[in-house]
């Protein structure tokens, strides 16, 4: 007898993308072919951490929270130059990132922007210039504490975090029209 695997089910912004996005995105911008609709590729979170190459242990709670809030292990950022200003050496670890595609990503952007960003103190938005020519995004985060699944007792520092939303528009007036769609809480 064979055992049937069950299909996990997609995640909630990957849905309404298919449902609502693109239609709307193809009305918008007139494209007569579905695989023409910008979509998004993938995003990666990025740690800068200068005190990492003194003290290993800050980057290993930063790859941990990291890992925490994306469900996915970060890989450990190296210096490629010694930087004598800084104290940083060839090969010191500098920063933590991580690549999200598929499921995990869509999953992270909708708790991004539907549970993190309404628990940062004094939001009003976010501003929309960082959008690159090829249609791509890029903001920070000032700390990890927004996040949920970051226990605030067992954080010992505050680590901001910057975070790229790579998409397959051609501009930046398409790849914003696309974010909106989504839920981005730009600024008016």
């Amino acid at each position: 007898m064979a055992a049937t695997t069950q299909k996990a089910p997609s995640p909630r912004l990957q849905d309404r993308y298919h449902k609502e996005v693109a239609p709307a995105l193809m009305k918008k911008y007139g494209y007569k072919n579905p695989m023409q609709v910008p979509r998004l590729s993938k995003v990666v979170l990025n740690m800068g951490i200068s005190q990492g190459a003194q003290d290993v242990k800050i980057i290993e709670q930063a790859a941990h929270e990291l890992g925490l809030i994306t469900g996915q292990k970060p890989i450990i950022t190296r210096a490629k130059k010694a930087i004598s200003n800084f104290k940083i050496k060839e090969g010191n670890p500098i920063g933590v990132k991580i690549t999200l595609r598929r499921n995990r990503m869509y999953e992270f952007l909708d708790r991004l922007m539907n549970i993190a960003m309404p628990r940062i103190r004094d939001f009003r938005g976010v501003n929309d210039k960082g959008f690159d020519q090829g249609g791509n995004f890029a903001f920070g985060l000032t700390e990890q504490l927004i996040f949920p699944e970051i226990e605030y007792d067992k954080v010992t520092r505050t680590q901001g975090m910057d975070v790229i939303i790579c998409t397959t528009a051609s501009n930046s007036s398409e790849a914003r029209e696309l974010l909106k769609l989504l839920g981005m809480p730009f600024k008016e």
